[in-house]
């Protein structure tokens, strides 16, 4: 008996470990890949970078810089200026769900908070020229 309630005790009072976040993330407007060296965003027109792996604080939260970058329809120029911001990456984890909310630093622009799912594919679209 004292064996299970100091269980029950000590269940009540642990703290979870850090989490690392690998593989793919998606969901819709967005696709998250993370490896050991870099994680890699794509969203509908846009990607961002990261150049770490995502690693949770104890309470599965995550805050990263990277960058972002907009894309548009058409080729891109060999001599074309890449519209790129530094970004924040903040985040939390709860089981196979991921809530991410990207930042623009240099205007504080919110691009956007997505719903994430472990495994999923997620759905981008990417910019198109359109043809007459």
């Amino acid at each position: 008996m004292v064996a299970l309630t100091c269980g029950s005790a000590c269940a009540r009072n642990s703290v979870k470990p850090s989490l690392t976040l690998d593989g793919q993330w998606g969901g819709e407007h967005v696709v998250l890949t993370s490896s050991e060296s870099a994680t890699h965003v794509e969203f509908d027109c846009a990607y961002g970078d990261l150049s770490s792996q995502i690693k949770t604080d104890s309470q599965r939260r995550f805050n990263l810089a990277g960058t972002f970058v907009r894309e548009h329809g058409g080729p891109v120029r060999q001599a074309e200026n890449i519209d790129s911001h530094p970004a924040s990456y903040e985040g939390s984890v709860s089981a196979d769900t991921m809530t991410l909310a990207v930042r623009l630093m240099d205007s504080n622009e919110s691009i956007g908070t997505f719903n994430l799912t472990r495994g999923a594919a997620g759905h981008v679209v990417k910019c198109l020229q359109l043809t007459r």
